[in-house]
């Protein structure tokens, strides 16, 4: 299984510098961006709570379209797609019911997405 999270996501990252580096960044604006999602949604600034969700929605989407479903990593690839559509479901019912438990879950998946990531990679270059 090394190597199947990164390959699930090389399709269509070939004109990316560092397709690794880049989709860390993207689990750390995960991250930051549903941070700043509950930060706006408990001071009621619903033009910002509802701009920093739609930015995690969309890195989520980035994810998704991101997938490679070929080979081995097929079921890792279904599997993920999974959870960021799940993800997508938690924030928009986290808008519209400005439920900050919800935010919570996203951001406890997303560290444990980041966390995972890094370990996959690590022991990638590792063995490299």
């Amino acid at each position: 299984m090394r190597g199947s999270a990164y390959s699930a996501y090389t399709q269509n990252s070939i004109n990316v510098e560092s397709p690794i580096k880049l989709v860390e960044m993207l689990f750390e604006g995960i991250l930051k961006f549903t941070a700043q999602a509950k930060k706006s949604m408990l001071e009621d600034d619903i033009e910002k709570q509802v701009y920093w969700i739609n930015r995690t929605i969309d890195i989520f989407s980035e994810l998704i379209s991101s997938l490679d479903y070929s080979g081995e990593q097929k079921n890792l690839a279904e599997y993920l797609n999974g959870l960021y559509t799940y993800q997508i479901k938690l924030l928009t019912e986290a808008n519209l019911e400005c439920d900050t438990e919800r935010l919570d879950t996203v951001l406890k998946v997303a560290k444990g997405l980041l966390e995972a990531w890094r370990e996959e990679t690590t022991e990638m270059h590792a063995d490299a």
